[in-house]
């Protein structure tokens, strides 16, 4: 009797299988976990070196003077300074800072504000050797354009005054105000238009902040003696209290103390190339911007420098 053979059945090898399977997945569970690890440690190494979140009124600043006349509003999320004929107030960061981008949103004083003015800058908060960059908008009489006064002061010396006419009316609503600091350049700018550039010329031998950190100050006081119309204007103050209001902080910068190796890293973002000269749309901004709205440069000023300031001959 002649048997027909069966078919022949292929029987897997789950063993090899589930070897291959698991293998598999070993691997894929290690390259995510290496990958997870090294973000975290990429994170926390930034975390450490750069402070790079929105800052709070309550946890990065401080009221440095006349502290009744600093309040808090819109549930902490903005604060209001005042003026009298009492006193003025100001804050400051807790921290200092060298080299980053350092942002307020600021409504300035609305009305008659002749003879006041209110101020946004960065400090080193040294006598001698004092760096600072200055935005200090200078009150005006009804109906007048506000004028914005920058400065830089390197390495002890200042007075490098320029001054813009605003645009806009900078009482009527929020504006920006950025100081971005690198090691190429100053820029100060105005709802994302630069007014002001400072170069770093130290090659030249022309001073520029690189040593020193400094902290974010702001202060709303009386200065009627050259504020308005070079002191012409006097303040009014059956007008006061005069109020100005600041909101939506942030500070992206190396904080000191900190890991020293922060401020060299030439990895931080406001290092990179996009940040180490104007974009052609920045420099004809702020072209438009110099002809049309400032209204003193003392690198112009002959009876104050009969000799061009050397920062002024090299680009600034």
């Amino acid at each position: 009797m002649h048997m027909t053979p069966m078919p022949s059945l292929y029987i897997p090898n789950t063993h090899n299988n589930n070897i291959l399977l698991i293998s598999t997945f070993v691997a894929m569970y290690h390259l995510l976990r290496d990958t997870i690890v090294l973000l975290f440690l990429t994170i926390l190494s930034f975390s450490f070196s750069v402070t790079c979140r929105p800052a709070t009124f309550v946890k990065d600043f401080k009221i440095t003077w006349s502290d009744y006349h600093v309040r808090q509003i819109e549930q902490g999320r903005a604060i209001q300074l005042a003026l009298d004929k009492s006193s003025g107030c100001g804050f400051a960061s807790k921290s200092q800072y060298l080299f980053g981008r350092f942002t307020m949103k600021i409504k300035l004083v609305a009305g008659d504000s002749a003879g006041t003015v209110t101020a946004f800058y960065m400090n080193s908060d040294t006598d001698n050797v004092r760096d600072e960059a200055d935005f200090e908008f200078l009150g005006n009489r009804s109906g007048q354009p506000y004028t914005v006064q920058t400065n830089v002061y390197a390495h002890g010396k200042g007075d490098r005054e320029q001054r813009v006419n605003l645009w806009f009316d900078p009482s009527a609503d929020f504006h920006t105000y950025t100081i971005l600091w690198n090691h190429y350049h100053l820029v100060f700018y105005v709802d994302e238009m630069p007014i002001r550039v400072y170069k770093n010329n130290e090659a030249k031998g022309i001073p520029y902040p690189t040593l020193q950190p400094m902290g974010i100050y702001s202060t709303l006081w009386e200065a009627d003696n050259w504020a308005t119309r070079g002191g012409l204007e006097k303040i009014d103050w059956s007008k006061a209290p005069f109020y100005a209001y600041y909101k939506d902080f942030d500070i992206e910068g190396c904080p000191v103390p900190g890991p020293a190796s922060c401020a060299s890293n030439k990895n931080n973002w406001w290092e990179g190339t996009a940040y180490q000269a104007l974009s052609g749309v920045e420099a004809r901004n702020y072209r438009w911007v110099r002809m049309n709205h400032m209204v003193y440069d003392y690198c112009t000023d002959k009876l104050r420098y009969p000799v061009t300031p050397p920062e002024c001959v090299a680009g600034i």
